[in-house]
């Protein structure tokens, strides 16, 4: 296990990475040294050739408490100019929108609450696992600050324009089964890091192109035309056609005939 001191990185299972967000006192607040640690956990599965899923999850009751603000927006940043402020931002997104460039499947385990940046983060996994405490908040706001790190993509791609507007003109939050009731989660469970790493184990079972194909296609499908997507398929099922579990499939309904 490398050791840093906000982020651990494990591997709890063949196949299986899982990032932990383990700064509890701090509510797992996405601070300078989260971020790097973050940043660094991050491109450590990517370079992973054994890495078949990866699961985040947090220590505490917080998933996430969003960035840190005093670091970010406090008084010795009033002066910055805007440009300068803009490149800072820009380095905290990243930490956690590098999920998205994994080609293998990521799940979030939410077990409390995700705000703002632990927002995104959530977000940025392709599953997400909420627990009965979770909640989903968008309070940028609040505060009189506009929402970033990818958050008005997020909502409106998951909610819709009408209900990701609101929410964020609101301030406001979604409890775990509002979350799940507008398919912002896949599901609650009493212990979303069990479910996570059971679900995790079964996908890590597949073939490591197979899985990526799928998380490919399933992109492709929700900005591209149907032939686009229908054209990546053709290519990836007769990849997948060549490999000699499905022949092996196919010759048992041979012998049926």
């Amino acid at each position: 296990m490398t050791q840093w001191q906000t982020v651990r990185l494990e591997t709890p299972a063949d196949g299986v990475r899982l990032i932990t967000l383990a700064d509890p006192e701090r509510r797992n607040a996405l601070g300078e040294r989260m971020r790097v640690e973050l940043s660094a956990a991050i491109a450590a599965v990517r370079e992973d050739r054994s890495a078949r899923v990866l699961v985040v999850g947090a220590e505490g009751s917080s998933f996430c408490a969003g960035a840190d603000l005093p670091a970010l927006f406090g008084t010795e940043q009033a002066d910055r100019p805007v440009g300068e402020l803009r490149d800072r931002l820009r380095t905290y997104y990243q930490s956690f929108l590098a999920l998205r460039d994994l080609e293998i499947p990521t799940i979030a385990a939410v077990q409390g609450p995700a705000v703002g940046a632990g927002l995104n983060l959530a977000l940025c996994c392709d599953l997400r696992i909420a627990g009965p405490d979770a909640t989903f908040a968008a309070t940028f706001t609040r505060i009189g600050l506009h929402p970033g790190g990818g958050c008005t993509y997020f909502l409106t791609r998951e909610l819709g324009p009408q209900r990701a507007l609101a929410i964020m003109l609101d301030g406001g939050a979604l409890s775990a089964e509002e979350a799940l009731a507008q398919g912002l989660v896949l599901t609650v469970e009493t212990d979303p890091l069990a479910e996570a790493m059971r679900r995790a184990e079964r996908h890590a079972g597949l073939r490591p192109e197979l899985a990526r194909d799928l998380k490919r296609a399933v992109r492709l499908a929700t900005r591209d035309d149907l032939e686009s997507v229908v054209e990546f398929e053709s290519w990836a099922q007769a990849e997948s056609a060549t490999h000699p579990e499905v022949a092996r499939f196919a010759a048992r309904f041979d012998r049926k005939r």
